[in-house]
Formats: structure tokens, sequence, C-alpha cells
């Protein structure tokens, strides 16, 4: 049953259309993930499907008595003495009968408890994060027919992620804005992404939708070719003037001129963002050291006893929920903060670039061409002089943008700009807090790819599984009360060793010793693919086996009496098994290829 509808909508802001004859159907069950670049706007389609925002053109139509709920990226919470009545507030719990306001009270009350928030606590002085999280708990104590969810995992740590999986999973109908691709897979059944105005929806998570995109876009490209091929021809033929004329051909002059509209009309994919990373001056084998470290406010210990190596080219991921003390912990690597007790010890020839999860480094006043390069059009990256313009059209601005201020930028563009500006300067030793917050998907795995190339050392503090997993080596994650412990592997490496035999309870001091972290650090293979290289000959197997298995149905007594509906289809299988196998065997040379290259380049003794 349809719970909302769009049809034929049209939005503009500005010279670009955010929806140009877009429609989109939300049945009752579904849960849809909506994509798409930064700016395209995912936001005011969520506005629009509340009810918030007015179309140009266009129509909306929702099933009477459909309920909404929308959570936006920024909410904003009603004054009150608590937080339980500004909830209520923006909840109108004061339009429903005594009934209903109790049975709703009872059910914000216990989703607020999930979220770790009380309706009892001041409602004044809460977090962004905070202020999320209490919107979300409103939002699912409502019960709507449709939620409709703008970036929810910003702000939240993992377990709050999960938390909100198992909450989104069970809705009534589900429409969220997001860029974390475990979650898309996760809690998603169909994935609409927003393209220059159209949207286009895909059956499955988002790794169904990886693939199926990957095939549009190559498509596309064909298409586009052959388009411009054809036109720039017409266009030959016509400036030859005598010919068109005497021929009369005025079919083809027709042709041409809607060759000329269509041309004009066709919107091109927005660029990618070019990350480039200069790794500096090769720093010492040793860079941070930490010899029995202690920090805590307030009689409550954020670090204690933590003795840690972390050695040149080594990617550490910082692991724990809000408040555990993540931020803290690199600034006493960095040299920000001063330890209670114990000794950080930094290496030699260290080039720091830090990347702070608020932006408080960036100076709303300034312009974005100052931001990067303070009095000058100018900088150097890599040893090589670039135009300030064109260093941040690298990073999506375009050059009438780069006299902007600060303060005019939205979310996303203040992320872009502040990594435009970390990246402009040569640093061994980059320390990222939160990166990923305000990336579109693009720019994330870009991000990922750049990281994993990276010749430094990194330090990342992300609640982004997946991006963990893609790029780190080893965790160090909380134990609870000031205590660490470190881990090889990323995200889905500290959840299975976490899962295992317990121990023995004692406090545990972290070292940065084994062979196996640097050694892929050395290879540069990202975790994905190191997992992917590691499961390639079992599923070879297993689809050499289906392949046997299947020739042997196919030759057995009495198969030419099975219905032509399976016989058709065990061919079909057996012809992709075939490719599936071939393709298989080439990406395991590939990866093989890429290990044993990269692989002998700098002895593990020589670290």
């Amino acid at each position: 049953m349809t719970r909302i509808a769009l049809l034929d909508a049209h939005l503009a802001f500005g010279l670009l259309p955010l929806l140009d004859d877009a429609n989109l159907t939300v049945s009752a069950g579904e849960r849809i993930g909506l994509i798409g670049r930064n700016g395209t706007g995912k936001s005011s389609l969520l506005a629009v499907l509340a009810g918030h925002q007015a179309l140009d053109e266009g129509d909306v139509q929702r099933r009477d008595g459909l309920t909404i709920a929308l959570v936006e990226q920024e909410p904003v919470l009603p004054e009150a003495a608590t937080l339980g009545a500004s909830l209520a507030l923006r909840g109108g719990f004061g339009s429903l009968d005594d009934t209903a306001r109790a049975a709703l009270a009872v059910r914000l009350a216990a989703q607020l408890d999930r979220f770790g928030l009380a309706p009892t606590r001041a409602a004044s002085g809460l977090s962004g994060g905070e202020r999320k999280r209490a919107a979300l708990a409103l939002a699912f104590a409502r019960e709507p027919d449709l939620l409709l969810l703008d970036e929810p995992t910003n702000h939240l740590d993992i377990a709050g992620i999960e938390q909100l999986e198992a909450l989104a999973t069970g809705a009534a109908g589900l429409v969220v804005v997001t860029h974390d691709r475990r979650f898309l897979d996760r809690v998603v059944t169909r994935i609409v992404e927003l393209d220059r105005g159209v949207l286009r929806s895909y059956p499955g998570n988002f790794a169904a939708y990886e693939g199926a995109k990957a095939q549009e876009l190559a498509a596309e490209a064909v298409a586009n070719r052959r388009f411009d091929k054809f036109w720039k021809q017409e266009e030959a033929w016509i400036r030859q003037g005598v010919e068109a004329r005497r021929t009369r051909n005025e079919g083809r002059v027709r042709r041409l001129e809607q060759l000329r509209t269509d041309r004009a009309a066709r919107r091109e994919r927005a660029g990618n963002v070019k990350f480039t990373l200069d790794a500096g001056d090769r720093s010492g084998r040793l860079v941070i050291e930490l010899d029995g470290v202690s920090k805590g406010y307030d009689s409550r210990p954020i670090v204690r006893d933590l003795s840690l190596r972390i050695l040149r080219g080594d990617r550490l991921g910082l692991i724990g929920p809000n408040g555990a003390g993540k931020t803290t912990l690199l600034r006493l690597m960095v040299g920000e903060l001063a330890p209670d007790a114990g000794t950080v010890r930094r290496g030699t020839q260290l080039q720091v670039a830090y990347f702070d999860q608020l932006r408080a480094q960036l100076d709303p006043d300034a312009t974005v061409a100052d931001t990067i390069s303070p009095g000058s059009d100018w900088i150097e990256v890599r040893g090589r002089r670039r135009h300030v313009t064109a260093w941040l059209e690298d990073f999506l601005f375009p050059a009438r943008r780069a006299r902007s201020p600060v303060r005019m930028l939205s979310g996303g563009e203040r992320h872009r700009l502040l990594l435009a500006r970390l990246f402009a300067q040569p640093a061994n030793l980059l320390v990222l807090d939160e990166p990923t917050n305000d990336l579109d998907m693009e720019s994330l795995e870009l991000l990922e790819q750049t990281l994993q190339d990276y010749t430094g050392t990194l330090l990342l503090v992300s609640h982004d599984r997946a991006f963990l997993d893609n790029v780190v080596t080893q965790t160090l994650a909380t134990e609870g009360e000031g205590l660490w412990r470190e881990y090889v592997g990323g995200y889905s490496e500290w959840l299975a060793q976490r899962r295992g035999p317990a121990d023995s309870g004692k406090p545990q001091r972290a070292t940065t010793t084994t062979a196996p972290v640097r050694e892929r650090t050395r290879q540069r293979l990202g975790f994905r693919e190191q997992r992917e290289l590691e499961g390639l000959p079992a599923a070879i197997e297993a689809l050499e086996q289906e392949k046997a298995a299947l020739e042997a149905a196919m030759c057995s007594p009495g198969y030419h009496r099975s219905p032509p509906e399976r016989m058709r289809a065990d061919r079909e299988r057996a012809r992709a098994i075939d490719g599936e196998i071939e393709a298989a065997m080439a990406r395991w040379e590939a990866l093989e290829t890429l290990r044993a290259a990269q692989g002998g380049d700098v002895p593990p003794s020589s670290r």
C-alpha cells in the first residue's frame, strides 16, 4: 500500500534544479536509503516529504491520516526547563488527550533511556550529539507511519549506531539519508539515488546498489560518447553550408537543432574530489611512545596506566563510546595535553596535521582562499607551486567561492575546506578526529583510498565501521575505567577478538610490536582487499563444486523429463558460474600481483 508519493516534482535553489521532474513512491514496510552528492538536495527532499517545504511544481500525495516524523541533521529543541518538557513541546503533546499523552510520555522515557538520556535533565547546555539522540528518541516514541532521518548516525558512537539499526529495522516506513554504508547494508530494503535532479531506484541494500551503479555509469559513458560523436559529425555537416542548403535536408537541420538542445540540457556528473596527501620528510622510526600514562578529570579516569608504542607507517584507529576520552588521548599523543602521570615521548622530525571534528580551526570571518593560504594566492604542494583556486577546485570549490566567507559554507563544505587546508601542508603524522561526518559516499571512498596509499603515520577516531575496516591496521579500544587495549586489525577484527575467550581481567598494557600490523602497512592492501584475497580460494572452490554438482544433475538419467523452466535455468546458471570463476581467478591474480609488487620493497626488520 502506497503511503506517500512524489509526482513530477520540481524544486530549484539557484541555477540548477534539485528536483527535475522527479518521482518517488514509498510503500508500507519499505526502508529506503536516500543517497547522493553533498548539495544535491537530499535534505530538501525530506523536508518536502514531511510537508515542511513546498515544491515549485508537481504534487505530493499522502495517504489519509498518515503520520510523519522528521529528524533533521541539526535538530532544534524548544526552550524548556527539562529535556522531557522540551521534547513534549517539539512533539505537540499539548494537542493530545490525557491517555495518549501519558502513553507517549512512557514510550519517550523508554526511548531516551535507550539513547542514554534522562527526561529530567536540564534542556540547556545539550551538545549537538545529545540533541540528535533526543530528537531520535522522540521520533521513535511517536511510532509514526513514516520516519524521515537525515544523517542520524552523525554524533553517535558505535553502540548508539547499532541501537539505531535495531530500532530502524522495526520502523513501519523509513527514508534515511546517511553515508554509513554498513548501516545501509543492514537496514534498508531499497536505495534511491538523487543525481542531477532525478531520483533513481535500486532494489536491495547498498552493496547491491554499488554493483548496479557501476554498470549503469559505464553504459552512460558509452552512450554519451556515441552521442557526442554523432553531434560533432552533424555540426561538421551544417558548417559546409552550401551543401546543406543545396540538398534542402530540412529534416536533418531540425535534427541537429534538437541535438544541440539535448546536449545543452545534459547535466554532466559533478567532478570528484581530488585528495592528495604529502607525507613530507620521513620521520624517525619511533613516532610516539606512552609509558604508564594516566589522565583524568574530576576524579574520573580517562586513561589509566597506558603504555603504547606507535612506529612509522602504523595506522591506529581509536574505538570507544562518546565521552570515553578518544579526543583526550589524541591530544595527549600529539602534546596538546600533559599527562597526570607517566611520560609521552615523541619521535624526531615529526610534521603533524590535525583534523578537528568540531572544525574549531576555521575562522568564520576569513575567506575560503585565505583559509588555505593567508595573504597569498599560491601554495606549494609536493614541491610544486599551485594557485589557491586550482587547489580549491580539487575539493569541489568553484573559483567564485574562493572569496566567500567561511560562515557562508554548509557543514559539508566546511568539512572539505578543512581537509583542503590540512592536505595542503606536508605531514608525516596525520591526526583525524571524526573525518567522515558530512562527506558524501564518493568523497568518503576516495578519502579511504588516499589514506590507504598514505606513507606516513595515521591516528584516526571514527565511528564509521566500514571506514575503520578499510583504513586502519590496528585499533586501540577502551575497556572501561580508563583502561585501553590494542588489537590487530580494524573494527571487525576488534569485534571478533573482543568476543573471544575471556581474559584474566587484569589491566593490559598496550604495545605496538606485532609484525603482522607492519606487514599490512608495508603491503598497503586495505583490509577489505586483504579479506577478499584470503577468501577467494574458498569462493572459487565452492563455485567449482556447484558447477560439478550441476553438470552431474544435467547428465543424470531422466533429466530430460525435467520442466523446461528448470532446464533453462540450469543452463543459464552453468554459463554464469563459468563467468564467475573466470572473474574470481582474474581478481585473485590481480591481488596477488599487487601484494607481491608492494611486499618486497622494505624488509620488516628495517622499519
